[in-house]
């Protein structure tokens, strides 16, 4: 009965989009007091500097800031890669500055995917491809995801095309540890170097429950949860024990002893990389919690999560983010007490809500799958509206990637990742129109998508087409 119940509350989601789509027009809010730049962003001033972005007004639409702000009627001035006005319809444009008329239209924040493995598991699927994971043994804290990434993969664009500007790439979820992940500007280059996105922290994935038990069970282990925790314990002392050594040797001037697991353990236990989670029980993210506090570590965010809404009141406490599908569950043992009201359950405790991609195909509608997630909480009397579904692939996932300080929402001194809907994005037929990257078109409806090196003889227009 119980699996018969979830099947009829993800069918009813899965009107979702229909239902938003014919929703009533956003609701307007009081003009706004511009936000002035965060002290922050001095750390990641390189990520708000683009020559070759024009002095661009955007004039006439709904802009919805990714804070509790939205403009009717406003106007959006870009100027060398950053936002230099956020405001209402007075807003005088610049002298020079090329201004587009968008009225009808909706702004948001250029959109977030804080787990993808675009790049490194890329397009065409091959094995040639398969780069995702290190899964030689449990544990490779040293791998990182960026000597992976390949930053010509067919889906970057079409990620783009859905309103995508910044991801988070990770290893996969074989390992214990499964190596460092790399944040990345959503847009085509010739090396990882160049689409890295200027001053983001360092970030280190984790996994734990079914995939590596069954990844290493019959190969020497570990092969139980607890297994698993016992490896985090004795990893986590040995770090610790790497530091104290190196601290010694510094001290007494003899030469550095390198170990790179060791080292990119050492420089989490000291604070310096943020700690991304994959987990889905209640109780394998509390176990986590004990093990890692133990340590002196803080996780940034559970990934996948589908029973946060179980502990919701104790990941909001420890400011600990989840970043969530919208309505995927059941496709494990572990995956199998999901609820589509996960996400605005978890958002009106006080947590960091999320909705991720973890797919080639979600990271072209992130703006949908929000809306399905909205409207499930809608659907059954929560208190979410559009402001807080735009936070959720906007502002949050800025927060988990340690970006907020630049981008993630539409404030005066931020980075100018910029997208315009059709209409409103959480609508079944929202398209982006224009979407600009650090203050330079990414992707323009009117041209298309730009054929990648796998699809040589196709049009823009034919790209185009489902």
């Amino acid at each position: 009965m119980k699996i018969a119940t979830r099947g009829l509350v993800l069918g009813i989601a899965a009107l979702a989009l229909m239902a938003v789509a014919c929703r009533p027009a956003l609701t307007q809010h009081a003009s706004p007091t511009v936000a002035s730049p965060s002290p922050q962003a001095s750390a990641l001033s390189a990520a708000l500097v683009n020559p070759k972005a024009r002095l661009v007004v955007l004039r006439g639409a709904t802009i919805m800031t990714g804070t509790d702000v939205v403009l009717d009627g406003g106007v959006i001035v870009m100027d060398g890669g950053r936002l230099i006005s956020v405001g209402d319809a007075t807003t005088v444009s610049p002298p020079g500055a090329l201004e587009i008329d968008v009225t009808g239209s909706v702004i948001t924040p250029g959109l977030i995917d804080a787990h993808s493995h675009l790049g490194v598991y890329a397009s065409p699927g091959s094995t040639g491809y398969d780069d995702g994971n290190e899964a030689t043994r449990p544990s490779s804290p040293e791998v990182r995801a960026k000597s992976s990434y390949w930053p010509q993969d067919p889906n970057i664009s079409r990620a783009v095309r859905g309103g995508v500007t910044t991801a988070l790439i990770l290893p996969g979820s074989a390992n214990l540890i499964g190596g460092e992940g790399f944040t990345v500007v959503m847009k085509e280059g010739r090396t990882a170097s160049e689409v890295a996105f200027p001053g983001a922290p360092r970030t280190l994935k984790m996994a734990c429950g079914e995939n590596p038990k069954r990844s290493y069970g019959e190969k020497g282990g570990p092969s139980t949860r607890m297994g698993e925790l016992a490896s985090f314990r004795q990893l986590f002392v040995d770090a610790k024990s790497y530091r104290e050594k190196i601290d010694a040797d510094e001290e007494e001037g003899r030469p550095r002893r390198t170990d790179g697991a060791l080292e990119t353990l050492a420089d989490l236990i000291d604070g310096d990389v943020l700690l991304q989670v994959h987990c889905y029980k209640a109780s394998d993210m509390a176990e986590m919690i004990e093990v890692t506090e133990q340590a002196g570590i803080t996780i940034r965010a559970f990934h996948h999560g589908l029973e946060a809404y179980k502990i919701r009141d104790l990941l909001a406490a420890k400011g600990i983010a989840v970043a969530t599908w919208a309505d995927w569950w059941s496709f494990k043992l572990e995956a199998l007490d999901g609820i589509v009201q996960n996400a605005p359950l978890l958002h009106l405790a006080g947590g960091r809500t999320v909705i991720h991609s973890d797919s080639a195909e979600l990271i072209q509608r992130l703006n949908q799958e929000a809306g399905k997630a909205l409207f499930a909480g809608q659907r059954d009397g929560l208190d979410v509206d559009d402001t807080d579904a735009l936070k959720w692939i906007t502002a949050n996932p800025a927060w988990m990637l340690g970006i907020d300080a630049v981008t993630g929402t539409l404030e005066v001194g931020k980075r100018a990742d910029v997208v315009v809907w059709n209409r409103n994005p959480f609508s079944v037929y929202a398209k982006a129109k224009l979407v600009y990257i650090a203050g330079e078109v990414a992707y323009d409806a009117a041209v298309g998508l730009r054929p990648s090196d796998y699809e040589a003889g196709r049009t823009p227009a034919t790209l185009e087409q489902p």
